[in-house]
């Protein structure tokens, strides 16, 4: 038996909750005090090239390595949204090795390109599917999304192999967690351990239960909301952290 702990947070392209000061490397820092094995990012900037120089501790190299440097040496990127300027999207970062990876495109209008991004990970011989969402605002876009993961579950992962699908769902009214659990026997492990989702938006008073962490064929030990310093004066969101046996 093995326990992994597995992240989730929507960094904000490195931006803090009131979108004035740069905090990329405080969130760093947060994000190895509580040292998980796999991180699900949302918003995470790819490239960006125009105007960096008039932002304080700027970094030359995407923000997901910067993040991954030295600690999580396996890492995909799903570039979802381009523009002059460069492009962000999902990341996921990891201990253990990363097999194989695909960023599937579930936009479902021009103004919000969205990707699913689906890693397979090894871990002590157990293959582990990892997949990474940032959902649309709009509930109607929301539900052909989700049953595009649920149609890529069903036709991609045998039954019998674990999941954990982590991110930024923007599930207003809290109907996810009904669809996965009743299609795919899969659960939402705030929910699960505590009875009620995590509120996770915005940092600094979280009222809204946006940000989940799903899984199945693994074992659920924790879940904590990080809604504490340094937390609360990074991001938009606060990060979710569940810890699971495998």
């Amino acid at each position: 038996m093995k326990n992994i702990k597995a992240l989730s947070y929507n960094i904000h392209k490195g931006f803090n909750f009131r979108n004035k000061k740069f905090v990329l490397t405080k969130m760093r820092e947060a994000i190895r005090s509580v040292d998980p094995d796999i991180i699900f990012l949302q918003e995470v900037i790819g490239d960006h090239i125009s105007g960096t120089h008039e932002i304080d501790d700027w970094k030359n190299t995407s923000q997901f390595e910067y993040l991954a440097h030295e600690l999580w040496s396996h890492y995909a990127y799903g570039k979802n949204a381009v523009y002059k300027e460069g492009h962000h999207g999902n990341a996921i970062l990891s201990k253990f090795p990363i097999k194989l990876w695909e960023n599937i495109d579930i936009s479902t209008n021009p103004m919000e390109k969205r990707g699913a991004l689906h890693t397979i990970i090894e871990i002590d011989n157990i293959t582990i599917h990892a997949l990474c969402l940032h959902l649309n605002l709009l509930e109607s876009g929301r539900r052909k999304q989700i049953n595009q993961v649920c149609e890529r579950i069903e036709n991609n992962i045998p039954k019998d192999q674990p999941i954990i699908i982590a991110g930024d769902f923007n599930d207003w009214n809290k109907k996810v967690s009904e669809t996965f659990e009743t299609r795919l026997q899969i659960k939402e492990a705030y929910l699960d351990h505590h009875g009620e989702h995590a509120k996770t938006f915005p940092s600094y008073l979280p009222v809204l239960t946006l940000d989940r962490i799903y899984y199945r064929g693994i074992k659920l030990i924790d879940a904590i909301q990080l809604a504490g310093n340094p937390w609360k004066k990074l991001s938009d969101h606060i990060a979710l952290i569940s810890t699971f046996e495998i």
